[in-house]
């Protein structure tokens, strides 16, 4: 890419519909990707709750009067919630009426090259900050930790299509390596506006195997990575014609056009020296926020008290002694304490249920909630005679239980242990 000798000439006036296509798209990837970039400036944070605010009365508003629907739940982590499709049909409405009503005020303006220009700038540093963060927690291992053992001792079968994606991910730190730095470098190449087309290609294949992992597994960020997605594509439609000539007919293309940001060199250099500061210090925070998120809930968090695979030797449910029948699926089979704030439990059938947990040990007394049971709720006293017995008793919902616990040695699960070859005489698929 080269800066035109010309660039102060003129240029072509666009057809109507391509006027018309272009509010509509300026129009709601703008809404799209809000609060950005308040949302990452201390000072703008309270300017970015407000935004978000506004969006939290009027999504549930048009939710109920729309649609009929009852929204509760606000984004939590799942990028597929009633309050999500509802807030891109409001987005969707909103450009169309700001298309309507711009289409009939704006009469003398025939092309908006300079608008679409800082509009790609807007689109670049969302998109890039947005594959930087992803590439970080990635690179460091802290979205997809090594499995867990109530993961490793799971049924296959009994794994969703989303803890199996997790499960596959975590499994290989060098594929985390992988995946992690291409979206890094696809962030960082858009930052720039020579390498922006090649920055939109690496996050096109990137994104377009996300949208798929996310969609064939059932990961609930769908509209979050089609919209990713699509930013790609917005960043790559202006030299959609060069790259079809030169790569489907082979002929020679003319160099892109780079048009300064500013009039006045001064600002230009300034905005140069501010985009390097902003993308070093962005990426750097990433990485760290990465490895802080690794020590308090990967990999190298703080182990819970009791961490390890405890197999149930006495089971008492609501008085009655249950002994260890494989047919028995109300009987525990084995506890599993992996995370700080996560039981884990193993019926006879092998089926894993998990908990919320809060260990008080003050009181030597756990806490127990389901994420998917609001009303269900458990109360467990507990005591350790020794490093390998453990005894419970309390209530797992309406249930009492007693329940005698020993400690054994994890398993060397292959998963973990097979390690990288490069010979292999015969394929090792177990």
């Amino acid at each position: 890419m080269e800066l035109d000798p010309v660039a102060n000439r003129p240029p072509p006036p666009w057809p109507a519909w391509h006027r018309i296509a272009f509010r509509f798209a300026a129009t709601y990837l703008v809404l799209y990707n809000l609060p950005f970039p308040a949302s990452l400036i201390p000072g703008f944070w309270k300017l970015a709750g407000a935004y978000r605010s506004l969006w939290f009365r009027v999504v549930p508003w048009v939710g109920s009067h729309v649609f009929g629907a009852t929204i509760t739940v606000h984004p939590n982590g799942s990028g597929d919630t009633t309050f999500n499709y509802v807030q891109v049909f409001c987005f969707a409405v909103a450009a169309v009426v700001a298309t309507l009503i711009w289409t009939l005020i704006d009469r003398k303006h025939r092309e908006y090259s300079r608008l679409h220009d800082w509009l790609r700038i807007f689109v670049r540093f969302s998109l890039a900050s947005t594959l930087i963060q992803y590439g970080a927690i990635k690179v460091i291992q802290s979205q997809f930790p090594d499995p867990g053992l109530d993961r490793l001792l799971q049924p296959f079968g009994d794994a969703s299509p989303m803890g199996l994606l997790w499960t596959f991910m975590g499994a290989s730190k060098g594929y985390n390596v992988f995946t992690g730095a291409a979206e890094i470098l696809g962030g960082l190449l858009l930052t720039t506006r020579r390498t922006t087309l090649l920055g939109a290609l690496v996050a096109l294949g990137t994104l377009a195997n996300v949208v798929a992992l996310n969609l064939c597994y059932d990961v609930p960020v769908k509209l979050f990575s089609i919209h990713l997605l699509a930013m790609a594509v917005f960043l790559v439609l202006p030299d959609a014609a060069r790259l079809s000539r030169m790569f489907l007919l082979g002929q020679a293309v003319e160099p892109a056009v780079v048009r300064p940001v500013f009039v006045r060199r001064e600002l230009n250099r300034a905005a140069l020296i501010v985009r390097t500061v902003w993308v070093v210090g962005y990426t750097m925070l990433m990485l760290a926020n990465a490895q802080s998120g690794r020590h308090k809930y990967g990999d190298l968090a703080a182990k819970p008290a009791f961490y390890g695979i405890w197999n149930v030797e006495g089971f008492v449910l609501n008085g009655m002694a249950h002994p260890p029948l494989a047919t028995d699926v109300s009987r525990w089979q084995r506890v599993i304490f992996d995370y700080r704030e996560v039981l884990a439990i193993q019926d006879m059938s092998g089926s894993r249920r998990r908990c919320a947990m809060t260990l008080h040990t003050d009181t030597k007394t756990i806490a127990l909630k389901k994420r998917d049971d609001p009303d269900w709720s458990g109360y467990l006293a507990y005591s350790q005679p020794d490093s390998t017995t453990l005894t419970l008793q309390g209530t797992a919902g309406p249930d009492s239980v007693q329940v005698s616990l020993r400690r054994v040695e994890a398993p060397n699960f292959l998963l973990r242990t097979r390690g990288f070859h490069w010979i292999n005489e015969y394929p090792f698929n177990r």
